[in-house]
């Protein structure tokens, strides 16, 4: 991995000339991207991570922080205990110079599971980092197992169905035989492109039955204006 969403993260933050992130999927068209939105503040979140951050409590993870806007509102504004985790270096590097106290590279798949968190944040499409849904089940159980006793596991996510053509009758035209929403994302960052790497969005019913089945209740807390929402985990 070039690493090309956490140069562009970098360079903002170091004012090192940043330009705007082109980001493509397997199903749409290139879209540009300001780095500045990885720095918006509270008030400028989309409802569904306001009303996450409001319900954050506790110990917290912020599961792919990105430039740590999630991570500082909570450490700041909440005077709670945040351990930001990311696996690219150069995002977390612009956390410590924001004033992350906490900010970790790290494969949430590596960390220490005898470490508990009361509030697990996966935020913009936090199942994205899944991949796929064969993988899902993976990623589920070890978030399990970094949950305290009464901790949450607050998610978001989009049904992207609406993105597929309808037939005169109403029905989907959805190709191949994969889950809809198993989607291969690539950045484009001043020149230099990102090996494609696979995205998973997943309808609630979906994340709902996947929770069921790895032993999580599954709540939804909120939906968006764009078929996204926001769900809770819990033990």
């Amino acid at each position: 991995m070039k690493d090309l969403f956490g140069k562009a993260i970098l360079d903002f933050q170091t004012q090192n000339a940043p330009e705007d992130l082109i980001t493509e999927t397997s199903i749409s068209d290139p879209d540009e991207m300001s780095v500045s939105y990885l720095f918006r503040d509270f008030s400028d979140m989309p409802l569904l991570e306001q009303k996450a951050l409001q319900l954050a409590k506790g110990k917290i993870l912020d599961v792919g922080c990105g430039a740590g806007s999630h991570s500082l509102y909570l450490q700041n504004e909440k005077n709670l205990e945040v351990t930001a985790v990311d696996i690219s270096q150069n995002a977390i590097d612009a956390c410590k110079l924001r004033g992350v106290k906490d900010a970790i590279v790290a494969n949430m798949l590596d960390l220490d599971p005898n470490e508990k968190f009361d509030t697990i944040l996966l935020l913009m499409n936090g199942t994205g980092i899944f991949g796929t849904l064969k993988k899902t089940p993976q990623f589920l159980q070890k978030l399990k197992s970094l949950l305290a006793e009464n901790g949450q596991i607050l998610i978001d996510s989009t049904d992207i169905i609406y993105m597929f053509d309808e037939d005169k009758d109403g029905g989907k035209w959805i190709p191949g035989e994969d889950y809809y929403g198993e989607l291969e994302f690539s950045v484009t960052y001043k020149g230099e492109k990102e090996t494609a790497f696979p995205w998973l969005y997943m309808d609630y019913n979906t994340l709902q039955n996947a929770a069921h089945a790895n032993g999580l209740l599954c709540e939804l807390v909120v939906e968006g204006e764009h078929y996204d929402y926001l769900a809770k985990l819990s033990l």
